[in-house]
């Protein structure tokens, strides 16, 4: 019975988001007509093609070989959108967009605050937090960090009110009303009093650290530090303090488009559903049985000064005594994440149907103006009304753009000229070739390689590396001792380090730090609440440990004064069974050098700065060369190719196109079936010959672009 009841539900939610995906289409297609655009669609991809962009896009890895053979088992009329509600409900969904969110807001690990925020945002993903909500609290919240992780926004610009009206605009409403901070916005209507009007709503938020504990806050002074006219254009004396105002357009109040009463009625409905279900006793309930309980006892009413104490008592907002709330920044918050800030919703529609379709609306995607109006203004109104109507759920969004016959499509064919592929590409009539985000590209080479578990047993795979060491030379009669810290591995050899040690060495502790590994944030640990007090000192404490390890390393590896040393070569063995973790959960941004910022990684420092998907001779050295891509295309015994390349009745048909599966997801064609066993006759063995087809699948442009 329950079984059924869950079916039901979700095939209601499939049929109302498959709705507004063919929704989306017949809008778009009647934009175009009314436009004037003659030409049709190139058409839809293949199912394989279609599992792999939208697990690229929704998860952040092509899928796996299980995952495939489930898809193809559904019924071909439904798999599509029976595949997008899977993976928007997987663990990995979250992550991924965390990403997204990443680049959005600059999250970063090494700021105040900032691997908390990381691991609130996540949550809100995973948990599909209403967008407005999410916005609201990060925009208006006060507190320590940590213990309020959303106060990790306003600390990345230092609660800044001049950088914080920047940011605030661009990354939320896609306006760049920076540009007018020295003079009125040369291309916009945005004058540099508009700006510090936006600007004052931050005015009387400061940053506070404790000298005792460290501990970094935000809360509110009782003056601004927002004053107008600006200090070059008038004496100190004529200063005075700027009145906060909203100079963004609003739909009038006199105006209740349906989209609006949707919304309202949606919200009504889930306060009603709260209030039935919650049967809990309040506060006043509790105090008030304690008493009765006190009154049977004693026999006598309640003591006045009791009752008055606990009065007193509802009154107290013991964070709001030191973390004063922000009536600006909340007033601000409301306006900007209203269902009447056209901005707010269109703006955000705006990136997500950019990172999804490939182009957006308006192009750059935070440059919203008049004289850079969006290629279909009806299309993109829609799509943001049913984000609002639907109470702003992210994962909504993301099924009914990902549901729709133009996320769907084919890319222009080869034989297209620049200027037809651009005719079809703005009318989105054709996807535009993506290739995939960085930390996509290396989970889904972790994936095809079988990384993420080890595959061989433990012992399989020893072998002996030789390392240069230096020894200390003793005195008479005494052992020699042997320091390995720091050695040099002679063979090739690449022993795993432990997080601390390569984050000490990309510090400058010296060389051995691999360029492929990083520090793994553990997303719920950093929001549990009993870790309240360790994540306080999170940030300072590893910093202060990894600075402690540097200098150990630089004290080993550095001559002692009066000691003699001499350089030795010794020999040792080591399980070659590597193993690696999600880039999607590394700290962020990764070190400069790292596979993630050479494939488009920002530094996540600078408003607006967009991930650069150019080609580049680092990264092809990088694949080439790289251990990640060595180890991915290495045969291990415990993969499922393995038992097709061993014993006497080697099947490599079987292996090869199993191989095709998991690394490009399609079938192999007849061709390339010849090519294939080509380059396998051409090895000593049939694995090293797999290892070897593996090894140029995977530095293909196939596999890093999406079909």
């Amino acid at each position: 019975m329950v079984r059924t009841m869950l079916s039901s539900l979700v095939v209601l939610a499939f049929l109302i988001t498959n709705s507004q995906a063919e929704t989306i289409d017949l809008v778009l297609t009647s934009e175009n007509s009314s436009l004037g655009i003659a030409k049709s669609s190139v058409g839809l991809v293949d199912d394989m093609a279609f599992i792999r962009r939208a697990s690229v896009d929704l998860i952040g890895r092509i899928p796996t070989l299980q995952e495939l053979k489930e898809y193809q088992s559904w019924p071909a009329a439904n798999r599509r959108d029976m595949l997008v509600n899977q993976l928007v409900d997987h663990p990995r969904f979250a992550d991924r967009w965390t990403v997204f969110f990443a680049d959005l807001l600059r999250l970063r690990s090494n700021v105040t605050g900032g691997s908390a925020l990381i691991a609130h945002v996540h949550r809100s993903i995973r948990d599909d937090v209403p967008y407005n909500e999410l916005a609201a609290s990060l925009i208006a919240t006060n507190g320590k960090a940590g213990r309020s992780p959303e106060v990790g926004f306003i600390l990345g610009d230092n609660a800044d009110p001049l950088a914080m009206a920047s940011v605030t605009a661009q990354v939320f409403m896609g306006v760049r009303i920076g540009c007018a901070q020295c003079h009125d916005h040369p291309f916009d209507v945005w004058t540099r009093k508009d700006f510090y009007s936006v600007a004052a709503y931050f005015g009387k938020t400061r940053r506070f650290e404790s000298n005792f504990t460290r501990v970094v806050y935000t809360s509110e002074g009782e003056q601004t530090s927002v004053l107008w006219p600006p200090e070059d254009e008038a004496e100190e004396s004529e200063r005075k303090a700027m009145v906060p105002s909203f100079p963004f357009p609003m739909i009038d109040t006199n105006q209740m488009p349906s989209f609006i009463v949707r919304y309202k009625a949606l919200l009504k409905k889930q306060a009603d559903a709260v209030a039935a279900k919650d049967n809990s006793p309040s506060l006043d309930d509790l105090l008030a049985d304690a008493e009765g309980k006190i009154e049977a006892a004693t026999g006598d009413g309640i003591n006045i000064a009791v009752a008055e104490a606990r009065e007193e008592i509802n009154k107290i907002d013991v964070k709001a005594s030191l973390y004063r709330r922000s009536e600006y920044r909340e007033a601000l918050a409301e306006q900007i994440t209203s269902p009447r800030n056209r901005l707010f919703a269109e703006s955000f529609v705006n990136r997500i149907w950019h990172d999804l379709v490939g182009r957006g609306f308006v192009e750059p995607v935070d440059d919203f103006r008049e004289d850079n109006p969006a290629s279909h203004p009806k299309t993109l109104a829609f799509i943001a009304d049913e984000f609002v109507a639907n109470g702003y759920s992210f994962k909504q969004l993301v099924k009914s753009i990902v549901q729709s016959d133009v996320y769907q499509q084919k890319q222009v064919p080869l034989d297209a000229t620049e200027l037809e592929q651009e005719e079809l590409e703005v009318a989105f009539l054709a996807t535009p070739m993506r290739r995939m985000l960085s930390e996509s590209l290396y989970d889904s080479i972790v994936t095809a390689g079988h990384l993420f578990d080890l595959k061989y047993r433990t012992g399989e795979n020893e072998r002996t590396i030789e390392q240069e060491v230096r020894v200390l030379l003793a005195a008479d009669g005494e052992p020699e001792k042997l320091e390995a810290t720091g050695v040099q591995d002679l063979s090739g050899g690449q022993p795993k380090m432990t997080n601390q040690a390569m984050a000490a060495m990309n510090n400058g502790g010296g060389a051995g730090y691999t360029l492929e590994d990083a520090i793994e944030l553990d997303f719920d640990a950093l929001l549990a609440e009993e870790d309240e007090v360790e994540l306080d000192r999170m940030v300072a404490k590893s910093q202060e440990e990894l600075e402690a390890e540097r200098m150990q390393m630089e004290s080993q590896r550095r001559p002692r004064p009066g000691m003699k040393y001499e350089t030795k070569v010794v020999k040792r063995t080591v399980d070659d069974n590597p193993r690696f973790s999600s880039a999607l959960r590394m700290a962020t941004p990764a070190p400069v050098g790292h596979f993630v910022r050479v494939f488009g990684q920002t530094s996540r420092n600078d408003l607006g700065e967009a991930r650069d998907d150019n080609p580049s001779m680092r990264q092809s050295l990088m694949m080439l060369n790289g251990r990640l891509t060595h180890e991915a295309s290495r045969v291990g015994t415990l993969e499922p190719v393995a038992r097709y390349l061993s014993g006497e009745n080697v099947q490599l048909d079987k292996a090869i196109e199993l191989v095709y599966h998991e690394i490009l997801t399609r079938d192999p064609s007849l061709e390339e079936f010849a090519w294939a066993k080509e380059i396998i006759a051409e090895a000593k063995t049939p694995t090293a010959g797999v290892a070897d087809l593996r090894w140029i699948m995977m530095n293909s442009n196939e596999f890093r672009f999406l079909p």
